[in-house]
C-alpha cells in the first residue's frame, strides 16, 4: 500500500464546539470546520502533505479574526449616544406619566361609582325599614281596631260591676298585651274639648267652665303613637255666658224674652 495512502487513512474528527476548550474563547464561524484539538488533529503531522496543512494554519485564522473584528463593529453601532439615551429615558417617564393620569382617573372614577352605589344602599335601607316599620304599624293598628269593641264591653262590665274573677283576670292580660304593642287609652272627665282627638256626642251649657270643656267620656279614645284609632266620644259643655257677660243659651234667651 502506498504510503500517502497509509497517511491518509486514518479518521478525521471535527470540533464543532463554539467555545474553544483549550482557551476559552467563542470561536468563529469558521472554526467548527477545524478539527478537533490543534490545528491538523487527527492527521499525521510527518510528511510534506501535513507540513503544507500546518503551514496553511495561520491563513485559516484570518477569517475569524475578521468575523470577530466585525462583531466588535456592529457593537459600536448599535450603542446608542448619550442624547439618545436621554430621549428615550423622557419618552418613556412621559409614557409612564400619562399611563399614571389613566389609573388615577380610572380610580377616580371608580371611587365615584362606589360612594354612589354606597349612598343608593343607604337610602335603600332607610325606605326598607321605613316600608317595613309602616307594614308593622298597619298591621298592628288593623289587631287593635278590630278588639276595640271588645274592650268597650269590657269597660262597660266593669263600670256595672261584673268584672270579677276569672274574666278580671283575662281582661287585664288583655290590656296588658295590647299596651305593650303600643295602645293608649284617653279621655278624661274635665279634658279641653279638642275636636281633633275627641267626637262630642252631646252639648250643653254651663256656668261652672269657662271654655269648652268634656264633662263626661261616653267612650274613651284610642291612639297607637300620634295616630287616632278612634276618637274619645264625650259630652261637651260650654260656657253659659260669654267675656262680655252675655248669655251663650239661645234657650235662656229666651225664656228672659217670654218674661
Amino acid at each position: 500500500m502506498p504510503a500517502s495512502e497509509e497517511t491518509g487513512s486514518g479518521p478525521v474528527i471535527h470540533d464543532h464546539r463554539r467555545i474553544d476548550p483549550v482557551t476559552g474563547q467563542v470561536r468563529g464561524k469558521h472554526a467548527a470546520s477545524k478539527p478537533a484539538g490543534t490545528r491538523g488533529a487527527g492527521r499525521p503531522a510527518a510528511g510534506p502533505e501535513a507540513a503544507g496543512t500546518q503551514a496553511g494554519g495561520p491563513a485559516e485564522d484570518q477569517p475569524e479574526d475578521q468575523h470577530d473584528k466585525q462583531e466588535e463593529r456592529d457593537a459600536a453601532a448599535t450603542q446608542e449616544s448619550p442624547e439618545e439615551a436621554s430621549e428615550m429615558v423622557t419618552g418613556q417617564v412621559i409614557k409612564d406619566g400619562k399611563q399614571a393620569a389613566d389609573v388615577a382617573a380610572q380610580l377616580a372614577e371608580r371611587t365615584a361609582d362606589l360612594q354612589r352605589l354606597q349612598a343608593e344602599y343607604a337610602n335603600y335601607r332607610k325606605r326598607v325599614d321605613r316600608d317595613r316599620a309602616a307594614v308593622r304599624e298597619q298591621a298592628v293598628v288593623g289587631t287593635l281596631i278590630g278588639l276595640l269593641p271588645v274592650l268597650d264591653a269590657i269597660d262597660q262590665a266593669r263600670d256595672h260591676g261584673e268584672l270579677s274573677g276569672g274574666f278580671k283576670s283575662v281582661a287585664d292580660s288583655l290590656q296588658a298585651a295590647l299596651g305593650r304593642l303600643g295602645l293608649v287609652t284617653y279621655g278624661e272627665k274635665g279634658d279641653p274639648f279638642d275636636p281633633k282627638i275627641h267626637e262630642a256626642l252631646t252639648h250643653s251649657y254651663s256656668s261652672d267652665v269657662t271654655e269648652d270643656t268634656c264633662v263626661e267620656i261616653l267612650q274613651p279614645g284610642y291612639k297607637v303613637g300620634e295616630r287616632i284609632l278612634r276618637p274619645a266620644r264625650v259630652a261637651v259643655a260650654e260656657p253659659a255666658t260669654g267675656p262680655d257677660g252675655a248669655s251663650n243659651d239661645p234657650d235662656w234667651d229666651a225664656a228672659e224674652e217670654g218674661n
